[in-house]
């Protein structure tokens, strides 16, 4: 029988669920780092993050819903994760669309889901059932930790190319530069939320479940872009 795992000892286990699961170390993200891509790579990551992202307040509102009054402090991190998606200063996917356009798109092709590959449809529809579905807490250790504490790894290493390599404007990847600072105060957030309210043996399993199927799924998500758009450019080169 499983037993409570001690506070240190559970966030160890949370950050070795997304351990080698790393949507960083996906072949795209490599290949935007090392400065390989194309314009038009980029224009169809947007296309499909849109997608993933474009209804992340949505997921987070379901989380919302299922949170007890008497849990203040989540409730309250969730709306403001919710309200800086959409409502604080600029719109996030506003953002997502103006480094789309300058990347040879339209907010018409990003705007239509036909424009998305099945993988990402399989991303987006996880989160909804994720978020619809699961304990907060469970939906909080998948969502926020296994998915949103990973951005600023991720777009730490993809920002510095995006203006020495590429040559996009610092307005252009305003996006990226947004998240990096915003998702980290994000996922410290989720963390605490898990660690303090994932309080039955059967509840941090479950979250450590989700937290690294979380991880596995943006990893796979990343990885279908470089093989769906990247590769095939590779072999007719």
């Amino acid at each position: 029988m499983q037993e409570l795992l001690q506070r240190d000892e559970f966030r160890q286990a949370l950050q070795d669920a997304i351990k080698g699961r790393e949507a960083k170390n996906a072949s795209f993200s490599k290949a935007w780092a090392e400065g390989t891509l194309k314009h038009e790579h980029f224009a169809r990551w947007a296309e499909n993050h849109y997608h993933y992202v474009g209804p992340f307040a949505d997921y987070l509102s379901y989380v919302y819903a299922n949170i007890p009054d008497a849990f203040t402090g989540a409730k309250d991190f969730t709306l403001q994760n919710m309200y800086e998606e959409e409502l604080a200063d600029i719109r996030h996917t506003d953002l997502l669309i103006r480094f789309a356009e300058a990347c040879g798109t339209t907010r018409e092709r990003i705007e239509d889901p036909s424009n998305m590959n099945p993988v990402t449809r399989g991303l987006q529809s996880w989160c909804y059932a994720v978020a619809m579905r699961e304990h907060f807490v469970v939906a909080t250790a998948a969502l926020v930790v296994g998915l949103e504490s990973q951005v600023p790894s991720i777009y730490r290493k993809q920002i510095v190319p995006l203006r020495e390599v590429y040559g996009f404007t610092e307005d252009e990847i305003e996006f990226f530069d947004l998240h990096i600072t915003s998702d980290e105060v994000h996922g410290e957030r989720g963390y605490q939320i898990v660690l303090d309210h994932a309080d039955t043996p059967e509840l941090q399993q479950r979250c450590l479940q989700m937290c690294r199927w979380g991880a596995e799924m943006r990893f796979s998500y990343t990885q279908a872009l470089y093989d769906t758009y990247v590769k095939p450019d590779l072999m007719t080169a």
